[in-house]
């Protein structure tokens, strides 16, 4: 069926020039110039330099990155932090046993005494973000190859981070943005002591779990309570029964008032990633190459590790994590192909495209500056689309999909300095100190691996991977035994993929944790390089890396040749729309996102209501599914109507949304009233709108919150740890 001109024109309107309203991830020193009157309009009540300023305190110092890949914000003078359950819970994992099952049960700190210590997990703080586009742009202009420029950017990247690093925890970044048609050096101070406070069961902070994953209506407390710690005069410290609550410059105020239709919400917090400005080849790229295998594969991967969860309650707890990240963007890859094709992206891209070609058109030096943009993009894309589709079901099969795998190939670096530098391995310094340096890793990794769960799941991803990647099978399982996979396979195992699994496993002295520390804590360096070169596990991992190293480079000329097309693309839809305001892609930097509490209307004759309550929880219970089961005492709480003054009208606030510009990275972030106070905590997107990340759609798209005042109601009248509200500024 051939599109009608209509759509095609409307198509390629509305992407030139989509609807500023409510889209946009802000860098924080451009809303005065950009957003504040459009702010004010909708109801902000706070000046630009209250937001962020880097003379004074403002929101902006109340806000962090947590762990790595979350947002978190200070909701006390005394360092509490909330963030979402699920950005807290590999770290509630981490802590839980058979005995103690923080996941089950929930965790509640009586005393910050009580309070656990969680290695590995920190907070950075956002000081500055500057302008230093003045240093790059004119030196990278007067080169000619994409080599040239990536060295020169190297180059004066070295300089800029050295000129702000002060101490270990100081550190300055430089991030490009408009697809390196910009540079702003982003200075960090981080927190590396930071301890789990109270976390709710999972029954609530991962209620509807993947049933309700990315939908509205929601019915989840998806949240969690940490504290930062500080030295005695409030600087970052390590780990030490000595150091104090962190003081923070601001912390938010927490508002009851609830929300109601139109009222202004924002967020703050620091998105991950997106692609608004990928060209209709990417948006077919990542539909058809990424999404497809992460769905096909993780679908197989995930079936298994939920099989044996359920079966052992240890299992449950080892791979409670590791599932739940799987599955996060197994069932976004899901979501985004549907919703790009409902919505026709591609149809929409290439509209775009085609206005932007007849501009370039109309004009010899336009031709001259962005005539071969798109067609550098499109080349380098259909250039790497089979490398590119190998290297994903590789890393998806091999790498993380076998446990064992991608363990051994932490080892591989180890292995080459033992191999090419004998000398230096027979060191008695370096003998003794190397288990000292990776054996904590090492021992994180044997807490949370059960090794029949990983043979089910390799034998799986070892068939998998020989039916889409056959040649490539062949040639990496050969490492194994020195033979070809497929007689070998037939031959001694009878086509048998658990059974060659069982075996290289058996033969293996990785899959053991007692066998893996004889080796590690051998003293002679050149038994341990022999060891590494006979276990078959460590050949194949070995062989994986090998192979990925390959594609990565048969990628890279692509890559470059991509980069340089969306740079020219960027540079020309700016040049086109000159009184557009541009945002760039999400690059996990801080970024400000407004708008209105707002119903949407997901289909014809559907309004999704932009409040859910505490009824909806007791309307899904399900006792007999694990993702619905209720928790007795919510249940008496909701009966009685006990709900104390976090309840609206009779009812229990639970979620709400927004019409904010979100993605992954933002959970965790802070929803904020006109006035700057606490409103919620954002989690998740919708499953209508989950093309987001790379178009977004101002009709559909919602940012979904924890209500704050579910939050309080959970950690007072559910949990009892009244003393956590009491540190808190409540606007009442």
């Amino acid at each position: 069926m051939r599109t009608p001109y209509f759509l095609i024109l409307f198509w390629a309107l509305t992407a030139v020039f989509p609807a500023r309203a409510d889209e946009g991830m802000w860098l924080l020193p451009l809303i005065e110039q950009l957003n504040m009157q459009d702010m004010h309009d909708k109801g902000l009540q706070l000046t630009a330099e209250q937001i962020y300023s880097i003379n004074h305190t403002s929101l902006k110092d109340a806000v962090v990155i947590f762990g790595g890949g979350c947002t978190g914000e200070l909701i006390s003078s005394s360092g509490l932090l909330l963030t979402n359950h699920h950005c807290g819970y590999s770290y509630i994992q981490q802590h839980s046993s058979v005995e103690h099952d923080y996941l089950q049960d929930g965790f509640w700190a009586q005393t910050t005494a009580d309070e656990i210590p969680s290695p590995g997990l920190f907070v950075s703080f956002l000081e500055s973000i500057t302008d230093v586009s003045d240093r790059f742009i004119p030196a990278l202009d007067s080169l000619t190859t994409e080599k040239e420029k990536q060295a020169k950017i190297r180059e004066i990247t070295a300089k800029i981070t050295l000129e702000g690093k002060q101490g270990v925890h100081r550190v300055a970044t430089v991030q490009s943005f408009f697809h390196g048609n910009a540079y702003y050096k982003v200075v960090y101070i981080t927190y590396p002591d930071v301890r789990l406070a109270g976390a709710p069961p999972s029954s609530i902070g991962k209620f509807g779990a993947d049933t309700d994953n990315w939908m509205w209506p929601r019915h989840t407390g998806d949240f969690s309570l940490f504290r930062i710690y500080a030295d005695k005069d409030g600087n970052p410290a390590s780990y030490s029964p000595d150091n104090v609550p962190y003081i923070p410059k601001h912390y938010f105020p927490i508002s009851l008032a609830g929300v109601q239709p139109d009222d202004f919400a924002m967020v703050m917090g620091y998105p991950g990633s997106t692609s608004r400005y990928y060209t209709s080849w990417q948006v077919d790229e990542r539909m058809n190459v990424s999404n497809a295998a992460r769905i096909k594969i993780r679908g197989v991967l995930q079936e298994i590790m939920m099989e044996d969860m359920q079966t052992d309650p240890k299992v449950r707890i080892q791979y409670a994590s590791k599932y739940a990240g799987s599955s996060n963007y197994w069932k976004n890859s899901i979501g985004m192909n549907k919703a790009l094709k409902q919505l026709h992206i591609v149809d929409r891209k290439r509209a775009q495209e085609a206005v932007f070609t007849k501009w370039v058109n109309a004009d010899p030096q336009r031709i001259q500056r962005y005539g071969e943009a798109l067609d550098l993009i499109r080349r380098a894309v259909e250039g790497r689309e089979q490398a590119q589709r190998a290297l994903i079901n590789l890393n998806e099969c091999l790498t993380r999909g076998a446990e064992i795998i991608g363990f051994a190939q932490r080892l591989t670096a180890y292995y080459n300095r033992l191999k090419s530098d004998r000398k230096s391995a027979q060191d008695s310094t370096y003998i003794a100190q190397f288990p000292l340096t990776i054996m904590p890793r090492f021992a994180s990794f044997y807490k949370d691996y059960n090794a029949p769960t990983d043979r089910k799941v390799s034998a799986a991803m070892f068939e998998l991977y020989t039916e889409l990647e056959p040649q490539s099978a062949n040639a990496l399982f050969s490492s194994v035994n020195r033979k070809a996979l497929f007689p070998f396979i037939k031959k001694k195992y009878k086509d048998d993929f658990g059974k060659f699994t069982d075996d290289l496993f058996r033969r293996s002295f990785f899959t053991d944790s007692t066998a893996f520390k004889a080796w590690l804590n051998n003293p002679n360096a050149k038994a341990r390089l022999k060891a590494l070169e006979n276990d078959p596990v460590f050949a194949l991992a070995l062989a994986i890396s090998k192979e990925a190293g390959a594609l990565r480079n048969e990628i890279a000329p692509y890559n470059e040749q991509a980069a340089k097309g969306a740079r020219l693309y960027m540079a020309g839809l700016m040049e086109m729309n000159p009184d557009k305001a541009f945002y760039p892609d999400a690059n996990f930097t801080m970024r400000l996102t407004y708008g209105q509490v707002k119903s949407y209307r997901p289909a014809d004759g559907v309004t999704n209501h932009y409040l859910t309550t505490l009824k909806g929880v007791m309307e899904k219970e399900n006792p007999d599914n694990w993702e619905f089961v209720v928790p007795e005492k919510l249940k008496e709480l909701y009966l009685r109507g006990d709900f104390g003054e976090y309840g609206m009208n009779g009812e229990m606030p639970v979620n709400f949304i927004f019409n904010g510009d979100i993605t992954g990275g933002n959970s965790g972030s802070p929803a904020l009233n006109a006035r700057g106070e606490l409103i919620g905590t954002a989690f998740d997107g919708n499953w209508e709108a989950m093309s987001g990340d790379i178009a977004f759609e101002p009709d559909l798209q919602r940012c979904i919150n924890v209500d704050i005042r579910y939050v309080l109601f959970i950690i007072d009248k559910f949990a009892g740890a009244t003393h956590l509200i009491d540190e808190m500024t409540i606007v009442r």
